[in-house]
């Protein structure tokens, strides 16, 4: 039995069985009250019955292996249980005990002892709230939570109890159909869990809380699954202000954190991801009723000018398109909103027809034949204890969008600027209905932007190849090539190199000479990462008396030199690095570079493998591109030949995954269009 094929059987169950004194006894009842069809069998040593459920001694006592088996007792006698369930052929198991691998070297040590003992089986946790199913009524959750029944709806997996708790209290109306509070993830990481969750149609989209994702490439496996069966994935990931752990001794590592490298891993696989937990669910919300969007073509209605304009510049920060209404159809609205109306997108229907239903459902209707992606209304609820009791424009304005959005088979959304002014009831009848109910302006916005792009990555997903997993390597044992044997290695995979030549301290001036001038002098060692951090580069040498000169400066450092031809010409500088990270493998970094790479930061990072179309985009996406482009009449740089250029290094740290620990070619020359691009320097890092 696989994981997967474990956790299958855990997610949908045709038996429970649960260890345990009082907090099995809660579960039992909880299943019962929400529903749960299967048999439940209670195990424990002493008891005959708990909850009205006969108990079995052992588990095995019991009438067959369980497909599901949540364990509340204490850590030890939950190793001994899961042992016991993976002899028997328990599909997976629950461990609420905590005390395990978060607690340190001892309970680290239990836990390696459980994930032996359980032989593959899957273990949700341990130090876990467990698994609610909501479509089964399946409740492995030992503690209080929000959620209800539902027939199908989104799947959450969260590595923080606490947050799935909250998560199952949201008044936003989000369907849930399972929460998995994974805990310490004893066996079973990210990319399992939903492999196993794409196999129940009922699952609409699927959120990830995480942390950390230990199986980098198992989870761009899952990723693929889920684009080819069109079910989103939304990530809130937190760490974004850590960079990675690894410290290497290349300019790259400065600029190439863990969190660049999770966006890249979410961005190419087409997965959404989100700072917060209310973008969390409005985003889920609308990947549950749409599943994406076909573009950013957006329209907006409210009767408030205010929130039009405002509405329209939060969409413009998130690059969506409030494109004109089509004349035929703005003709229309004017008609049905007389000329006191200024009629455009987003569109101040003022109060004219306000609480005037059929009015109302006109121009809804004229709005949702425009041909738009999406169409809002802006609708914000007041509240009902004080003051004036609101009149029934409201409920009329729901009516009106949910009839407008039957007749035209258009897509709608009810969004209110503020989250609390949107009843839970009002939200679930509008999705019951197919209208959207979105809480917050930009959280919003945010959601639809997600949207369109799932569906961009849906349409390549054919293209997508998972990450290899990483070979682990001894870093210490790897040897700083110097910069003539880097050149010429990376050279032989296709990179352009200046003429060069070593050369002691007398023949130096001569090598120049044979080489042309002008000429850059470097210190040739093995121990000198940075040369010019030291004074071990002299540039623009124009003669022998230069090239002596320069040697003398530097003869403390070594007497051995690399003599190179100045590449001329240049129109940018960048920087190509290669750093290897324990979860992601070698990863690419491009960026703006020369001395002052590290003080621009303008840089992007890429996984391996890595294509030329994602190069380019990644490449025109920096601050440098203007300079590519031909910046104030200076030529144009020839960015084939850069492609050209990255391609090759990447290429070369593919073939050498297993050996390499970093690269970096900082200056790459680009010249101008027609020319190519040239490795000025370059530090390779590498098991021999």
């Amino acid at each position: 039995m696989s994981v997967v094929d474990g956790l299958r059987r855990l997610l949908k169950p045709r038996h429970i069985a649960v260890a345990g004194g009082r907090l099995a006894s809660v579960i039992i009842r909880e299943c019962d009250r929400i529903g749960y069809a299967g048999p439940i069998w209670p195990i424990h040593p002493e008891k005959t019955e708990i909850a009205g459920h006969k108990a079995y001694k052992t588990v095995a006592d019991l009438p067959e292996a369980p497909d599901a088996v949540f364990i509340a007792t204490p850590r030890e006698p939950t190793v001994d249980i899961v042992a016991a369930l993976a002899e028997r052929g328990a599909g997976a198991a629950v461990c609420y005990a905590a005390g395990f691998a978060e607690v340190g070297e001892e309970g680290a040590a239990l836990q390696k002892k459980m994930v032996e003992l359980a032989k593959g089986m899957p273990i949700v946790g341990p130090n876990c709230y467990g698994v609610l199913n909501l479509l089964d009524g399946c409740v492995l959750w030992p503690d209080t939570h929000g959620a209800e029944r539902v027939e199908k709806g989104v799947a959450i997996i969260t590595q923080s109890g606490n947050i799935a708790l909250n998560m199952t209290m949201q008044r936003r109306a989000l369907p849930i159909a399972y929460v998995i509070a994974v805990g310490n993830k004893a066996i079973g990481d990210h990319g399992d869990y939903i492999e196993a969750l794409l196999a129940d149609e009922r699952v609409t989209a699927i959120g990830l809380h995480v942390e950390s994702i230990d199986d980098v490439a198992l989870f761009s496996k899952a990723a693929i699954k889920a684009l080819e069966k069109g079910v989103p994935l939304v990530v809130l990931k937190t760490g974004r202000s850590e960079i990675g752990s690894e410290i290497a001794m290349s300019h790259t590592s400065s600029l190439a954190g863990a969190d660049a490298l999770y966006n890249a891993l979410f961005a190419r696989y087409g997965v959404a991801r989100v700072i917060d937990v209310p973008a969390f669910i409005e985003t889920l919300k609308l990947m549950h009723l749409f599943g994406g969007l076909p573009g950013k073509r957006i329209s907006s209605m409210s009767c408030s000018g205010g929130e039009a304009a405002l509405i329209a510049d939060l969409a413009a920060d998130r690059d969506l398109d409030f494109a004109p209404i089509p004349p035929e159809n703005a003709a229309r609205l004017q008609e049905l909103l007389t000329e006191k109306v200024h009629v455009s997108n987003p569109l101040d229907y003022h109060t004219y027809i306000w609480g005037n239903e059929p009015a109302n459902e006109a121009v809804f209707t004229e709005m949702l034949n425009s041909g738009f992606d999406l169409n809002l209304l802006v609708l914000d609820q007041p509240r009902t204890d004080r003051g004036l009791v609101p009149d029934g424009g409201f409920a009329a304005a729901r009516a009106a969008i949910t009839r407008a959005a039957v007749a035209t088979g258009a897509r709608a959304a009810v969004v209110s600027s503020l989250p609390e002014n949107m009843q839970e009831d009002d939200a679930k009848a509008l999705l019951a209905d197919g209208v959207l109910p979105m809480q917050g302006m930009g959280d919003a916005l945010t959601a639809i932007t997600h949207g369109v792009d799932f569906t961009a990555a849906r349409a390549g997903w054919e293209k997508l190849v998972p990450l290899r997993r990483v070979a682990r390597i001894d870093v210490g044992r790897a040897r700083l090539l110097t910069e003539y044997e880097s050149k010429h290695l990376l050279g032989r995979h296709g990179l352009e190199l200046p003429p060069s030549r070593i050369a002691g301290t007398v023949e130096a001036a001569s090598t120049a000479a044979a080489l042309g001038f002008p000429v850059a002098i470097k210190i040739h060692s093995e121990k000198i990462a940075h040369k010019s951090d030291v004074g071990g580069v002299k540039l623009g040498l124009r003669s022998r008396a230069d090239v002596t000169d320069a040697v003398a400066s530097m003869s403390h450092l070594g007497d051995r030199f690399l003599v190179e031809r100045m590449v001329e010409g240049a129109v940018a500088e960048l920087i190509v690095g290669v750093v290897r990270d324990p979860q992601f493998g070698p990863t690419l970094t491009v960026g703006a570079g020369g001395v002052l790479v590290e003080m621009l930061k303008d840089a992007a990072v890429m996984l391996l493998p890595v294509t030329a179309e994602e190069i380019r985009e990644k490449l025109m996406s920096l601050r440098v591109a203007r300079l590519l482009e031909g910046f104030r009449g200076k030529p144009r740089g020839d960015i084939r030949g850069a492609i050209k250029a990255i391609l090759a290094i990447a290429d070369f740290a593919e073939r050498h995954a297993d050996r390499l620990v970093e690269l970096d070619v900082n200056p790459l020359f680009v010249l101008p269009e027609g020319r190519g691009a040239v490795a000025a320097d370059a530090l390779v890092r590498m098991l021999d």
